[in-house]
């Protein structure tokens, strides 16, 4: 574990899309389990693809400290019921517990394997919805959901603007957003820098990325990213303030929780922790319909998708009438992330 200057996730990124760069050397440092570095000429994606996330990360990980404090948090800010949820980044669905208070569940992430693995860690239940998709193309229709999760995703974001717009998108107004993001602004990152230790300003407001494509935040910066993209943050918990190995060898792990429970609140003044969870409302006007459809094509928006190429309930193809794209269902997941062939 790292605490500040480097973010324990740093990693094992859990997949956040394409991301649209500038052309120029595209050599991304992808540490970790054994994940993947695809790239073309417009496009960067740390892929999450047949890594062992859950094994290697969390069950092998001594991380009970980390996975009980977000658990805190997300207890806190995550409204207890509703219609339906959404988790962008969802992984193995480690956190899909907390949600058993929503009538539909849809577990997002760019890694297909990753999602395969929810489905054997979670079991069947009609609730949930699988799907293979990026943040910054998310194949929803508006104003669909009631409430929307992300967590360690946001260090992995080159354009946090392009994803919060995203986000605000398929929230229904007022819907709520809990969002966690790695900070800048810590303490031990302070340290170092007051120390001569490392070369950049904890107080920048501008985003640090310590490994291509590993981000740190300040603060103040994300809260305004989150306000301008019509998602005013409604309340603050900083959290891993204990995040320390020395702390984690001779603590009792629920004594450090308590502890961190105890200064999770304290985030709504300052935030000197590693780790930030907010809460965020959608402000926008209400549509004058409900929401048509579901599903919408990523690439040109249409929501005008029709079943074809079925080959039974659980394998067709959902085919877009305007651009003639199709995504797959197959193995009780959508993929919205690979095109495959329709006939013309």
């Amino acid at each position: 574990m790292w605490l500040g200057v480097s973010r324990e996730t740093s990693a094992h990124p859990q997949n956040v899309g394409n991301i649209v760069l500038p052309p120029t050397k595209y050599s991304a440092i992808c540490a970790g389990l054994a994940e993947t570095c695809k790239e073309t000429p417009l496009t960067k994606i740390c892929d999450y693809e047949g890594s062992r996330y859950r094994s290697e990360f969390w069950e092998s990980g001594n991380r009970a400290y980390e996975d009980a404090v977000e658990r805190v948090a997300m207890k806190k800010l995550l409204p207890p019921t509703g219609n339906n949820l959404i988790e962008i980044g969802a992984g193995f669905g480690r956190l899909v517990d907390l949600y058993q208070g929503y009538r539909q569940i849809v577990l997002l992430d760019y890694a297909r394997t990753q999602l395969e693995e929810a489905q054997r860690y979670l079991g069947h239940d009609d609730r949930f919805i699988f799907v293979v998709a990026d943040v910054y193309n998310l194949p929803f229709v508006s104003h669909l959901f009631n409430t929307l999760t992300m967590v360690r995703v946001m260090h992995h974001l080159v354009n946090v603007p392009g994803a919060l717009a995203e986000i605000q998108r398929i929230l229904r107004p007022q819907g709520i957003a809990v969002v966690e993001h790695a900070n800048k602004l810590n303490l031990k990152a302070i340290a170092r820098w007051t120390l001569g230790r490392q070369d950049w300003s904890p107080f920048d407001p501008a985003p640090i990325e310590f490994v291509e494509l590993n981000f740190n935040f300040h603060p103040a910066w994300m809260r305004r990213q989150f306000a301008e993209a019509g998602l005013p943050v409604q309340k603050i918990r900083t959290l891993s303030h204990y995040r320390i190995d020395v702390l984690k060898r001779w603590l009792p792990t629920w004594l450090l929780v308590r502890l961190d429970s105890l200064a999770q609140p304290t985030g709504r003044w300052w935030q000197l922790a590693p780790s930030v969870f907010l809460q965020a409302q959608a402000q926008k006007p209400a549509p004058p319909e409900s929401p048509a459809g579901f599903f919408r094509c990523p690439t040109c928006k249409s929501a005008a998708l029709a079943v074809t190429g079925r080959r039974s309930d659980s394998e067709f193809v959902l085919t877009c009438h305007q651009c003639r794209r199709g995504w797959s269902f197959a193995g009780g997941i959508y993929d919205f992330k690979t095109p495959v062939q329709t006939p013309a």
